[in-house]
């Protein structure tokens, strides 16, 4: 017996139109109540654009801080997610580095000048074993200060191992922290929420205190943790480029079809996470559903 349709549900039929994202062994499918085939917009420059329909000319509305515009920050977040796991999948030749400073620092754009310092001489210290690619994304602490995450992959090794002093002295800022990521069947879910998310502490209880806020439990090495979903978003300021990457770090080709061949594709296995949201802009409206399937639950 069928199972009665849950109320405000949307239901992927058949032949719908999604979009489906291949990802290693991950596959993502993407359905969108409403689509537009065709450009509404025409973007003049960072402050105004042309309302096609019209011929008006607009100003965009800038925000005040990435928490104000959900739609972005998903967008955002999405992205990073996508490159992570098309491009990382925590093999041994894989490391994931975090680079912080002595003193806080402030200043986003020296850190990202440092980090391409700081790859140019490890490119350079392993040129004649392997040429490197890498995503570095920065992350807000509550003090006010940055430091730099950096997903690291050695091409032309099976395995690498680098002692924690060369790194630091090759970083020569402050601390390096040298993890791999092993036993995480979706690294880029695991990541960006890490970068979104913040700890529940002494120090955090109180602050940020609205009723919708989400915590959640995460195991972090063996133990058990909460966090405050989402409680790192404000600290990004607004036109922030939150990553950057080597030209090796690519973006997973995306592709439209029917959703009945897009279950073609996933077989007989159920998603194991399925979302959906609703967003908003002026007097437009939308339904977003996603569901991910991972074959290494299957």
């Amino acid at each position: 017996m069928q199972e009665p349709k849950k109320e405000n549900e949307v239901v992927i039929l058949p032949d719908d139109i999604v979009t489906v994202t291949k990802m290693n062994h991950l596959v993502e499918i993407q359905h969108m109540k409403k689509m537009n085939s065709k450009a509404t917009i025409k973007k003049i420059d960072k402050n105004r654009y042309v309302e096609l329909s019209t011929g008006e000319i607009k100003e965009y509305k800038h925000i005040e801080n990435r928490s104000e515009s959900y739609n972005s920050l998903r967008q955002t977040f999405k992205k990073l997610r996508y490159l992570i796991n098309h491009n990382f999948t925590g093999q041994k030749n894989e490391l994931f580095l975090t680079l912080t400073y002595a003193e806080n620092m402030t200043d986003t754009k020296k850190l990202y000048e440092d980090a391409k310092k700081f790859m140019m001489k490890i490119r350079y210290k392993y040129k004649k074993q392997s040429d490197i690619d890498y995503l570095a994304v920065i992350e807000p602490q509550g003090r006010g200060a940055w430091h730099i995450h950096v997903l690291v992959r050695f091409n032309g090794l099976k395995t690498i191992f680098i002692p924690n002093k060369e790194l630091s002295d090759l970083w020569g800022h402050g601390f390096v922290k040298i993890e791999r990521i092993q036993d995480v069947d979706n690294i880029g879910a695991y990541l960006s929420a890490y970068l979104a998310d913040v700890e529940l502490t002494n120090e955090t209880m109180w602050r940020g205190m609205e009723e919708n806020r989400k915590v959640v439990e995460k195991e972090i090495n063996g133990e058990k943790k909460h966090f405050i979903k989402g409680g790192r978003l404000h600290m990004y300021p607004p036109g922030m480029n939150l990553y950057r990457k080597s030209k090796g770090i690519i973006f997973p080709e995306r592709e439209k079809m029917t959703y009945k061949n897009a279950k073609k594709i996933v077989g007989s296995a159920t998603p194991h996470y399925s979302k959906k949201y609703e967003i908003e802009s002026d007097d437009f409206e939308n339904t977003i559903q996603f569901e991910q399937y991972n074959s290494k639950r299957n």
